[in-house]
């Protein structure tokens, strides 16, 4: 039953009750609108806010990561270009050993060829040599510079190792010969050009596969990234049409509960001018 009294009034505090959770359910809505997230916080849902933060960790993990494998990429395109222009110099190289093997130069016309050849010779040091990027080196097993890599290719932090090749030691040609038998004996089967021209080929066959794979596994982090950010929004964001309606409504109830408040409040008056 109601009570009429000037000590209790149940209609304001019914009223105000009503207006308090209003208020409460506006200032959630209002917050999941300026932030665009309907779990900004722990106090929002404990549980979607742990797994949320443990979905952004692993999409910080593998942006550092593809971070990580774009330099290891820059180190393999260099080093895949100096081998490039190895690779083309050997073909003038093969056409001096040619000339070399001939031997019915005269004395000058060798000099000639063995000069042309020591040039060339040179070019595929400088080439090896210079293939470096930020300081590191594929074309050289010789530390700090050169030597084995090992990259971060996941969020997980698991490596994907470069194997680096001794340039120097292998990838170039022996000095130029002296006379027609020792060009015929580089040019033959198992000779020095020959075991030049297949290290070569080794290695630009490694790194192109390692330079592909790097593509495709950054490729891969990123398409991850993506649907893991995905997977992220349709568990935290919020539906700002329906929260922009809700406002509305909740506005409009905050208004209505304020005025009943008010009307409440001077049920109290009311009653004590019955007694005056």
């Amino acid at each position: 039953m109601s009570l009429n009294s000037v000590n209790t009034n149940v209609g304001a505090m019914v009223a105000l009750q009503s207006l308090n959770r209003t208020n409460e359910a506006l200032n959630v809505t209002q917050k999941r609108i300026s932030t665009g997230l309907r779990v900004n916080d722990a106090k929002d849902d404990g549980a979607a806010f742990a797994v949320a933060q443990s979905v952004r960790a692993d999409v910080a993990g593998l942006t550092a990561a593809n971070e990580q494998l774009g330099g290891v990429k820059g180190i393999l395109d260099t080093a895949l270009s100096g081998l490039n222009k190895v690779s083309e110099t050997m073909v003038k190289v093969r056409e001096t050993l040619v000339r070399l093997a001939d031997d019915t130069l005269n004395t000058d016309q060798r000099a000639q060829y063995e000069a042309q050849y020591t040039a060339l010779r040179t070019q595929i040091q400088n080439f090896i040599t210079d293939a470096t990027y930020n300081g590191r080196t594929l074309l050289s097993t010789t530390a700090p510079a050169g030597g084995d890599i090992a990259t971060t290719r996941n969020e997980s932090g698991t490596t994907y190792t470069l194997t680096a090749v001794d340039g120097a030691g292998t990838l170039v040609v022996a000095a130029a010969p002296t006379d027609a038998a020792s060009a015929q004996t580089a040019l033959g089967s198992g000779g020095d050009f020959e075991t030049v021209q297949s290290a070569i080929s080794d290695a630009l066959n490694t790194f192109g596969s390692d330079s592909r794979y790097i593509d495709n596994q950054m490729t891969y982090n990123k398409d991850k990234a993506d649907a893991l950010e995905a997977g992220l929004g349709a568990l935290i964001d919020a539906d700002l049409a329906k929260e922009s309606a809700r406002l509305q409504s909740l506005q409009i109830r905050q208004q209505l509960g304020t005025q009943a408040l008010s009307i409440a409040n001077q049920a109290p008056q009311t009653l004590l001018s019955l007694f005056r």
